[in-house]
């Protein structure tokens, strides 16, 4: 809101653009030889940690506060673990996998069904219907829950089919490794594996949640669902119209990620579309929209989390030494300060759009081998990456209710 609307959208879109039309001076084979670096879990005992500090958050959230605010599961979960852990990830790798707290069980005789990541599609629209469309999900106690019955879901689920479950079947296994393929050198993108539909839709998934979360915030979408959330009855008067407006937007997502992918090929001239080839390149573009997204709530809600951790239960304890912080959000409306997110925001977006292009070439190159024929392949998602570069700056410079 800095710049004219117009001028930063059509800067960004021509990043992005321009960035496609550079690929054509990247050598054919420079990235052929690059493989997925293969992590092994962590020690057991990190794991049984990572239990038992969840078991202490769930506790709190019954027995602590019932503010949100002043409750410390709320601001743990959904700012320093869903939103603050994921930047982590993005940056170091998928280091979900020493401190799940289900990583240290080794039963699990049966053979999972061939269901490929559904399982954790479901579940992931599930955690995102209960975040964005259910009215109280900072209910400490509702979330503490839900987090309950997640955790014995899981426990079984790993008790009949082992590790296979955590490999294709919990979703937050499945996301936080998706989000690490990201980390330097970005190998993981590059690994060349061509994922299953059920894998496809999981990546589409992951983006269309967090953008429908922007969208679902402006005025555009109050307007045209005829509904205010902030007037009586509050939230529970838009959760059919969310509902059915959280699967559109993935739906749509879909539908134009594989027109994309299947127009490239025809133009190509190549025998299979390969949606699961390219999908990879969609995980840049999901990072850096949950990022720019969730960017400036992070900054006000982490200091929400150390103080609720500071006194968990309200007993007038000190543990981190920050219980009689003074929470700041001037910065937010502060113009020098507003400034910086801001760009912050728009480059990272940008930047994750202008990745996303990169290694959508660089697979190209892998799978047809000549510069012009994976540039032609390309056009289509390039097309719609420039699409959704747009709408990402959009959403974030509309205004919003709430």
């Amino acid at each position: 809101m800095l710049l004219p609307t117009g001028l930063y959208i059509t800067g960004g879109a021509l990043a992005v653009a321009l960035s496609f039309a550079a690929m054509a001076l990247l050598p054919a084979g420079r990235f052929v030889s690059m493989e997925e670096a293969r992590n092994k879990d962590g020690p057991a005992w990190l794991h049984v940690a990572g239990l038992l500090a969840l078991a202490a958050l769930l506790a709190c959230g019954w027995l602590g506060s019932r503010d949100p605010l002043h409750n410390p599961l709320p601001p743990t979960v959904w700012m320093l673990w869903w939103v603050g852990f994921t930047f982590v990830n993005a940056l170091f790798g998928d280091l979900w996998r020493f401190v799940n707290p289900w990583g240290w069980l080794r039963t699990g005789a049966r053979p999972m069904p061939a269901v490929g990541y559904w399982p954790a599609v479901v579940l992931f629209l599930a955690f995102a219907w209960f975040e964005l469309v259910y009215p109280a999900p900072q209910d400490p106690a509702i979330l503490a829950s839900v987090i309950c019955g997640y955790v014995a879901l899981t426990f079984a689920a790993v008790f009949l089919y082992g590790q296979a479950w955590l490999r294709r079947g919990e979703t937050f296994s499945v996301f936080f490794r998706m989000v690490g393929r990201l980390a330097p050198p970005g190998r993981g993108l590059l690994s060349g594996e061509a994922l299953p539909a059920s894998g496809v839709a999981f990546v589409l998934l992951a983006l269309a949640t967090v953008s429908f979360d922007g969208l679902s915030r402006t005025f555009w979408w109050l307007g045209l669902i005829g509904e205010n959330p902030l007037e009586h009855p509050g939230r529970s008067a838009v959760m059919v119209a969310n509902t059915l407006g959280l699967l559109a937007t993935f739906a749509a997502f879909s539908v134009a990620y594989t027109a994309g992918v299947r127009t490239g090929a025809a133009i190509a001239g190549a025998r299979e579309a390969g949606y699961g080839y390219y999908v990879l390149s969609i995980v840049p573009i999901a990072f850096g929209y949950h990022f720019a997204h969730y960017f400036p709530t992070f900054l006000v809600d982490a200091q929400h989390a150390v103080k609720a951790l500071s006194d968990p239960l309200g007993r007038g304890w000190n543990l981190l030494g920050a219980r009689d912080l003074h929470v700041r959000a001037s910065f937010l409306t502060h113009h020098a300060s507003v400034h910086v997110i801001w760009y912050v925001q728009v480059a990272v977006i940008v930047a994750a759009h202008v990745a996303a292009v990169w290694v959508a070439h660089v697979l190209a190159l892998r799978r047809h081998g000549a510069v012009p024929k994976a540039l032609a392949s390309q056009v289509p998602m390039t097309v719609l990456m420039v699409g959704y570069t747009v709408l990402g700056l959009w959403l974030l410079s509309t205004p919003v209710a709430g």
